[in-house]
């Protein structure tokens, strides 16, 4: 049999990856790439946009309910409409968009004077092409926790369904995942799917909640579940799904004050379809890849408060970098973000030797603390969320044991991101007593 070889193999001819310089480059076209790429260009910097899917827009295309834009906009928008109105500012401009492209890694070299530092290198159906940019912001969102992961005991039958592929499948595809759902999980999206299934003829059974609280905002209970009278049932969740080639039921049950199921409380609730809502998780898997170092706890990036991570003019916001409540402040965010990466590339700010080095700690019922890094003596926004909700506490800043702040008594509730202002002179007394680290503590009034 003859044996066939390409004309560039036999000529001994590697044909070479395509490359294109730019100042910035940002991995993700939803609404924290989108104000991050417009912000940078605003600055001066030459942009680049990578979106792995054929539109710009992210999880707001499928986001048709209302609550949008009302501190960013002062003026209430659904999800297409947010997004529509970054996408018109980007196509407005020359940013560079490469759309329908997967990002295969980032590679960072040397920094050098007048050189790329990082070389992005993603894949199109026009083949493959490397950017390359003395700055990359990573913004590539979050995705769902799954059955798998949160380790749903029975059969795999069809019909199980995150809660926001199913807002996908009805608010996009026109289909219709089921007829009789159960929810678990209160998180937002699942609230919002609660009363969008019951919208479309869809009857839901009811959202069960594995914790004693809801963990979506107030006014989405209100809206999604009190309005069209959706149960809600906390310290439940859902130990075992029935079914052999269609889901035909769920079993149910109380859970303890250690989250396990109480034998005996076991119920079973016919449906054929079940949403979950059970947490989202920030894809850092480029960003692993990079170099970047992660916070376990928020399982986002380790920044300063220029959002700069420890790989110096690698910067990440939005839902990468912690998971928020609100697209405003992600669009707050980011456009910081864009703004520092455009300071770096372009050598006017962000990237200079630090000032200090000085990590930031969470404490009491604080879950996390961001930024993990002080590396200036200015005023720093402190963002944070608490583990459970309680009605009165205390956000308390220490340094070597010493108390240097106090904030007032007031309520907090894990749905909501909160954030402090962290003042210079509070940065200077912590490195006059010699400290290396801040603690941010929150602590419940009953406790201190």
């Amino acid at each position: 049999m003859a044996e066939f070889k390409s004309n560039a193999i036999d000529c001994g001819v590697v044909e070479a990856v395509q490359t294109r310089a730019f100042d910035v480059v940002v991995i993700g076209g939803g609404p924290a790439g989108m104000a991050a790429a417009l912000a940078a260009h605003k600055a001066g910097a030459r942009v680049a946009i990578v979106e792995r899917e054929q539109h710009l827009g992210g999880i707001l295309r499928q986001c048709i309910h209302p609550g949008f834009g009302l501190s960013h906009f002062k003026q209430e928008l659904t999800g297409p409409e947010y997004a529509q109105r970054f996408i018109d500012k980007v196509h407005a401009t020359d940013i560079a968009l490469f759309l329908n492209s997967m990002v295969l890694g980032i590679d960072s070299g040397e920094p050098a004077e007048d050189t790329a530092v990082h070389t992005v290198t993603l894949m199109s159906p026009a083949g493959m092409l490397q950017l390359t940019g003395r700055a990359v912001v990573l913004a590539m969102g979050c995705r769902e926790r799954t059955r798998s992961e949160i380790k749903i005991p029975g059969s795999r039958p069809a019909g199980v369904f995150t809660a926001g592929l199913a807002q996908r499948y009805i608010n996009i595809e026109n289909l219709k995942p089921g007829s009789r759902a159960v929810i678990l999980g209160s998180g937002d999206i699942g609230l919002i799917m609660a009363r969008r299934c019951t919208l479309e003829g869809i009857s839901v059974e009811g959202v069960y909640e594995l914790m004693p609280y809801a963990n979506g905002l107030r006014r989405n209970v209100k809206n999604c579940l009190d309005d069209f009278g959706v149960p809600l049932h906390l310290s439940t969740t859902v130990t075992r799904v029935v079914g052999h080639d269609r889901l035909e039921a769920v079993e149910v049950s109380q859970v303890d004050e250690r989250l396990a199921p109480i034998p005996g409380t076991e119920r079973i609730i016919p449906c054929d379809t079940l949403l979950l809502s059970v947490g989202l998780i920030p894809e850092n898997e480029l960003s692993v890849a990079a170099g970047v170092e992660l916070d376990p706890r928020m399982r986002g990036a380790v920044v300063d408060q220029s959002l700069q991570t420890g790989v110096p003019g690698i910067f990440a916001c939005g839902n990468v970098l912690h998971v928020h409540d609100l697209a405003d402040n992600v669009t707050c965010e980011s456009e910081r973000a864009g703004a520092a990466a455009a300071a770096y590339a372009l050598g006017t700010g962000a990237g200079a030797v630090p000032d200090c080095e000085l990590t930031v700690s969470p404490a009491g019922i604080a879950g996390y603390a961001l930024p993990g890094r002080i590396t200036a003596v200015a005023l720093t926004k402190l963002n944070f969320r608490v583990r459970r909700p309680v009605d009165a506490a205390r956000v308390r800043i220490l340094a070597g044991g010493v108390e240097l702040f106090a904030g007032k008594v007031r309520p907090f509730k894990p749905s909501v991101m909160e954030s402090f202002p962290l003042p210079a002179k509070v940065i200077k007394q912590a490195l006059d007593l010699g400290a290396s680290k801040i603690v941010l503590s929150v602590d419940p009034i009953e406790e201190a």
